[in-house]
């Protein structure tokens, strides 16, 4: 319980949050914005991919992808999230050669802008924080072994999300006996093994859920905040707004607007969107009052 407690009060106090220890430009202002945020923040979603459900093939060169992400910035970003490798549902895997091939060029552009990196590798978040990035932003919560090593060598700060299985067959019938129990007991294990750097959990909305699993875990949000751990949250477009509204994910806006409001009401700490300007928007009108 020591080792937890003090991920959970120290993980995100100013003593850790030094420019040394985050070795990058953005580091310290993005985890002091969010330690003492008032509201929910912004992620920008930038899929260097052809393959992602939302904007895949739209980033793929990387001038297009470092405008896009100077445009999410200014339009009230906290932090871009790059990614080279899908992970929605059925998604096939790519080498890591290849995964690092799409995100490299993308983050020596955007050097000084608060990145992180959307992978399940540790070889590719090693080299990507070499480049730039100040965040670790794992689907998998660390399932490669070499992974939570990594983050605790380098006191890196690193979002641990729950997936059932593997992208390519997790949505192939999920089955919890109490999906809250499972995802915050299994949240905790891990973060109780990702060191002293900033640690954020995600429930992991879409990856291995039912739409009855995925209400449940929304329901559950300020529970899972209660822990401490900063949320980060990923409702933009996904298949369970298309269930409820039957719109297909182009049509998905007004919903992911809703979701979104609820989730940052709730607790959430972090929204990753696709659109940002809306979600700016509608995270200072939930905390307006």
């Amino acid at each position: 319980m020591g080792s937890r407690e003090s991920l959970r009060t120290g993980s995100l106090s100013k003593g850790s949050l030094s420019t040394e220890s985050l070795s990058t430009v953005g580091g310290a202002e993005f985890f002091d914005a969010l330690r003492t945020r008032s509201h929910a923040l912004v992620m920008g979603v930038l899929n260097i991919t052809p393959d992602s459900f939302s904007d895949g093939g739209t980033h793929l060169d990387p001038d297009r992808a470092a405008a896009v992400a100077h445009t999410m910035m200014a339009e009230g970003a906290a932090i871009i999230d790059v990614g080279g490798e899908s992970t929605r549902p059925g998604a096939t895997p790519v080498s890591l050669q290849e995964e690092w091939d799409r995100v490299a060029p993308v983050l020596e552009r955007l050097r000084g802008v608060p990145t992180s990196i959307d992978t399940r590798h540790a070889a590719i978040a090693n080299r990507a924080l070499d480049a730039g990035a100040i965040l670790v932003n794992d689907v998998s919560a660390g399932h490669d072994s070499e992974m939570l090593p990594l983050i605790r060598e380098r006191g890196a700060a690193i979002c641990l999300m729950h997936m059932a299985g593997e992208p390519g067959s997790m949505q192939d019938a999920p089955h919890y006996a109490n999906v809250v129990d499972e995802v915050e007991t299994f949240l905790l294990e891990r973060a109780a093994e990702a060191g002293s750097g900033p640690v954020l959990l995600d429930p992991g909305i879409g990856f291995g859920k039912t739409l009855e699993h995925n209400l449940a875990l929304l329901a559950a949000l300020p529970r899972l905040a209660a822990h401490g751990f900063p949320l980060l949250l990923g409702v933009s477009k996904k298949r369970f707004l298309g269930d409820l509204t039957g719109q297909p994910i182009d049509a998905r806006h007004d919903a992911t607007t809703a979701a979104i409001t609820r989730c940052a009401v709730a607790g959430a700490a972090i929204v990753r969107v696709h659109n940002v300007r809306a979600a700016v928007d509608a995270v200072n009108v939930a905390s307006a009052w």
